[in-house]
């Protein structure tokens, strides 16, 4: 029987995941997941996520909807075009986004990631 899963948006207590010295623009944040519910099958991944200032790039196969529930961040795609978030803002990175995250002020948020077929 299926279960209905709660998402804990509460802080997360260690930040054990460096961001990898080549994907690094800006400092060396440690970041931190709690997942809540993964679905291999359908390429459905929830939970919570968090990381200290620092910006890195990124390129993403996963479509993901984000809600900021602290912090800002900034995104920057690679043609140039930014967008900045805070506490309260949902927006979705979709799949095939090459830019920069850059944590501004220490955040978190709740994720859902659906990655495409075959990935």
């Amino acid at each position: 029987m299926a279960h209905i899963t709660r998402i804990d948006p509460g802080p997360i207590a260690t930040l054990d995941e460096p961001v990898p010295t080549d994907r690094r623009i800006k400092g060396a944040p440690m970041r931190g997941t709690r997942p809540a519910y993964e679905h291999e099958g359908y390429g459905f991944y929830t939970g919570t996520w968090e990381s200290e200032p620092g910006a890195w790039r990124m390129v993403c196969p996963e479509a993901e909807l984000c809600t900021l529930l602290t912090g800002r961040i900034r995104l920057t795609a690679a043609d140039g075009t930014a967008e900045e978030f805070g506490p309260g803002d949902s927006f979705v990175i979709p799949s095939g986004f090459e830019g920069t995250w850059e944590t501004l002020e220490h955040c978190r948020k709740i994720y859902a990631i659906c990655l495409p077929p075959g990935a």
